[in-house]
């Protein structure tokens, strides 16, 4: 297969659950620190025991009893609630209707066997895949009861961003919560490639049949209710190496799309979902796309707009800001500046057994690295 190729993961089977395990937590100097990220940088194999020599000096904090996390942080003004737990990815859908997780972007194969590869040689799940979905009004009372409480922990990171968790055991919630989410279907908002990777560990280990189950039957995940504390949904902007202002004019015209020249302010301005603005950093003109039911612009770009280029593109860079868009324009490289889905459509996207190209959606914001880890090992040696 092409390395290039995507491809659709499976789809885990509902009902959807969310089991309690006993987190790892980087203290808070730790977090949000740009040097974190390369603790869980190779060698692979020594970040579980690099991990064990941080929770010895204090760096690390580990519970010693499962809890399933409702994990509140807030970036840039924008505070999301989720719930964090270890998703059951052990059954796989054989009917629409079966399915408990929607994916809604393809992935690599190779990346998604990297990943896996990875998570096996640490033992852990650095972090959680964000899932969102519509929570019910029970499970939202019952969250909310949650929240009155003080928290387990609070803390504001080095990045700046404020967390608060509170551990979840009490039976008399964790049953009706669960009872709430079984028959709910999340879409994943990010970590395409790190769901796949637990597909594959899960497999991995399928052979195994002693109890408790095994580890990787889990993957780490935060289910966020996108009607109470929504994630926002932001456009990814793309530069098209190889290609001109004049191709994308001509690919417009044999599609039978409106093309129109605009100064820079108003072809901005004019940006919308059924509307696209370009520029090779002297000239700006919009495309009005034709786009149909339960269609999003991205799809129209490249399934329609870029197989009709006369040139290129030879490359397609992607930008989560215009400005670092624009930076790419030139006149053999356009700058293609697009609207964000909405979370509605990209759910009936999914729903409907389609996938969006690469990089379509940007939900924002992350939590940071390293505020709540999953250890494959601790819950492997935990004790039936």
């Amino acid at each position: 297969m092409d390395a290039t190729t995507l491809v659709t993961p499976p789809y885990v089977a509902g009902p959807l659950r969310l089991e309690p395990f006993a987190a790892l937590m980087l203290a808070p100097a730790r977090v949000g620190n740009p040097t974190t990220g390369r603790a869980f940088a190779r060698p692979y194999k020594d970040v579980s025991a690099r991990l064990m020599r941080w929770k010895a000096r204090g760096f690390v904090r580990a519970d010693a009893e499962p809890a399933l996390y409702l994990h509140e942080y807030t970036s840039a003004g924008m505070t999301v609630r989720g719930l964090v737990g270890a998703l059951d990815v052990s059954r796989r859908a054989a009917r629409p209707e079966d399915r408990a997780v929607l994916p809604h972007e393809g992935i690599h194969p190779a990346q998604a066997d990297d990943l896996a590869d990875r998570m096996e040689e640490m033992q852990l799940n650095p972090a959680p895949i964000l899932l969102v979905h519509q929570g019910t009004v029970r499970l939202r009372t019952l969250l909310a009861t949650v929240v009155t409480g003080e928290p387990d922990h609070a803390f504001t990171d080095r990045g700046g961003q404020q967390h608060r968790i509170w551990a979840i055991r009490d039976t008399e919630l964790l049953t009706p919560i669960s009872e709430e989410l079984a028959d709910s279907q999340a879409l994943i908002a990010d970590g395409h490639h790190r769901y796949a990777a637990y597909l594959r560990l899960q497999r991995r280990g399928a052979h195994e049949t002693h109890e408790p189950r095994p580890a990787t039957d889990f993957g780490l995940a935060m289910l966020v209710d996108q009607d109470a504390t929504p994630l926002f949904l932001g456009p990814i902007h793309r530069t098209l190496s190889g290609t001109s202002l004049d191709d994308l004019r001509d690919a417009a015209e044999t599609l039978g799309l409106e093309y129109t020249v605009h100064e820079q302010a108003d072809a901005v301005h004019a940006l919308s979902s059924v509307r696209l603005a370009a520029t090779d950093g002297e000239r700006w003109a919009t495309v009005t796309l034709d786009v149909g039911q339960d269609e999003a612009a991205v799809e129209v770009l490249h399934r329609r707009i870029v197989p009709a280029l006369a040139h290129g593109p030879a490359s397609i860079a992607y930008h989560h800001t215009v400005e670092d868009a624009l930076g790419g324009a030139r006149p053999d490289a356009i700058a293609v500046l697009m609207p964000a889905p909405s979370v509605d459509l990209v759910l009936r996207v999914a729903a409907a057994d389609r996938l969006l190209p690469e990089k379509a959606t940007s939900f924002q914001p992350k939590p940071s690295l390293g505020v709540l880890i999953r250890s494959l090992r601790d819950e492997s040696d935990a004790p039936s």
